[in-house]
């Protein structure tokens, strides 16, 4: 599910940052944040639910 996320996040971000330039500030903060989130998930090494 995380995996999902942060696939979605990153495939928005090329578009929007290829495409739109509007509301650029926040999709890249939504992608720091699932960056962020999927580097925890591997340092904790809790298993996906």
């Amino acid at each position: 599910m995380l995996w999902t996320i942060a696939i979605i996040l990153f495939i928005l971000w090329l578009l929007g940052f290829a495409v739109v330039h509007v509301g650029g500030g926040l999709i890249h903060i939504l992608l720091v944040l699932a960056i962020i989130a999927v580097i925890w998930r591997l340092v904790t090494g809790r298993p996906a639910v």
